[in-house]
């Protein structure tokens, strides 16, 4: 396992995350010896971060945490997640420190060691998005996170950036967030590039490199595209959450990505692991695994390193095509 400095904070982080969601959803779905087995390996492969939200299962992978932790022999990181009611704005630091408190009760813990916004950025508060004006104007989200630090309940903060680009970016300018979680894989890696002008996507342009500028540590989320990179079975958990896609797209986008690439830098989720890994400005990747032969296949790949240059050109020149279609 490698690891990297994750941003301003100095911790040395996996460069792999144990995500608890609900797509992949082992923490949810599986049995206690299957649960317990697969975190330990984990662990023993040298991950030390552990990712999970109050929404992953209402509460069940945070549940799940609360006594999985107490029998490994070791203290991971652990990131867990506040999500706002928009319909409540006016008391975003009531919701704040429930949402924690209750956190903390389903993990049994004190406190976690980053805690971020879940809700999307959005010029406006539709659909359960907040504005960046909520973030980050007084009596707001950031506001009510640091609150939360003070009070020594998390260590460090951060945000989802999913939403508008300029929106995610105006909250990362405003270099009051330690981390970002930012959507980044095969099929639209357009947070840490310019995409060519065919290109059809949700564009994430500058995340990464506004994250960069402020010391704001990148954990890429959404590595396997909801899973549609890694197999082509459906388990009927997917949700897509970017715009200018669905499920059907997403699958014809991933069928040219391999078609392009075939088997050569190793299996599919492999391959889409390799890719992120391959951005020196990703602090770390969050995982979502389904069984324990999940993870195996995540280790593998990334201790196949870094894509070669001829697999980055050809992506290149399918991102150039719009895959194709």
């Amino acid at each position: 396992m490698r690891y990297k400095i994750f941003g301003r904070t100095g911790l040395e982080v996996s460069e792999l995350v144990f995500g608890g969601g609900w797509v992949g959803g082992l923490l949810i779905h599986q049995d206690d010896v299957t649960k317990l087995k697969t975190l330990r390996r984990a662990i023993d492969a040298g991950i030390n971060w552990i990712d999970t939200a109050p929404l992953y299962g209402k509460g069940q992978s945070e549940q799940a945490l609360g006594w999985l932790l107490k029998e490994i022999d070791s203290s991971p990181y652990l990131s867990t997640k506040v999500s706002l009611d928009t319909a409540r704005l006016d008391d975003i630091r009531g919701q704040v420190e429930r949402s924690v408190q209750e956190s903390l009760q389903r993990l049994d813990r004190k406190s976690v060691d980053l805690l971020l916004l879940h809700n999307a950025i959005e010029s406006t508060a539709t659909g359960g998005a907040i504005t960046p004006d909520h973030a980050l104007r007084s009596g707001g989200v950031a506001d009510a996170l640091e609150r939360m630090r003070e009070q020594g309940l998390t260590k460090f903060i951060g945000f989802t950036a999913l939403g508008d680009a300029e929106s995610c970016r105006k909250v990362v300018d405003s270099g009051r967030f330690d981390a970002a979680q930012v959507y980044y894989n095969l099929l639209n890696p357009s947070a840490a590039q310019a995409m060519p002008a065919r290109w059809t996507g949700h564009d994430f342009g500058g995340l990464v490199a506004a994250c960069k500028a402020q010391g704001t540590a990148v954990m890429a989320i959404r590595v396997f595209a909801a899973g549609v990179l890694a197999t082509d079975t459906r388990h009927g958990r997917e949700v897509i959450i970017t715009r200018a896609a669905d499920i059907g797209i997403e699958e014809r986008r991933a069928r040219a990505v391999f078609a392009a690439l075939g088997d050569a830098f190793g299996t599919r989720a492999q391959t889409a692991v390799r890719f992120v890994l391959t951005n020196k400005d990703v602090a770390c990747a969050v995982i979502g695994l389904a069984e324990p032969a999940h993870l195996e296949e995540a280790l593998e790949g990334a201790g196949l390193g870094p894509l070669p240059q001829s697999a980055v050109d050809a992506l290149e020149r399918l991102y150039a095509a719009n895959f194709g279609l």
